[in-house]
């Protein structure tokens, strides 16, 4: 009937993905960005120590692109132009710690990213705007 090279878990999840992208918040968007870059970041580190390398190229490509192409680039001029500028560093500095990583197989700066990203995490999931709390207990 239907070919397809995905397995069914896997296609699971991309469906589970899709749903939860398409109702998320902005917010709640960024989140998902944070929860990816660190997701993949564990499967690089875990990779890289089972000597997987092809997966470890993949995931650290992975979230070097959530990192540039999703976090850094959904910064949004709200008035804090130094904010701003020091998250675009951070996030320079941990695309170029991952790049690293990859270069000279090192859980070192795979380590030092996820630590970042956490924290960066944390801190968002801190911010959460009320209305997402409210949203989110009519949902439970």
């Amino acid at each position: 009937m239907f070919t397809t090279t995905l397995q069914p878990i896997q296609q699971y999840r991309q469906i589970e993905t899709g749903t939860a992208v398409s109702e998320a918040s902005p917010h709640q968007l960024v989140m998902l960005l944070f929860d990816g870059a660190i997701s993949a970041i564990l499967q690089a580190r875990h990779a890289l120590e089972t000597g997987d390398m092809p997966t470890k190229i993949a995931t650290v490509s992975k979230a070097m692109r959530i990192i540039d192409e999703g976090l850094k680039a959904s910064l949004e001029s709200q008035g804090e132009p130094q904010l701003e500028e020091s998250l675009k560093s951070l996030y320079d500095h941990m695309v170029s710690r991952l790049f690293l990583a990859n270069l000279h197989n090192s859980d070192v700066p795979l380590a030092e990213v996820a630590r970042l990203l956490g924290e960066l995490r944390s801190a968002w999931a801190a911010i959460a705007p009320k209305r997402a709390h409210a949203h989110a207990d009519v949902r439970a």
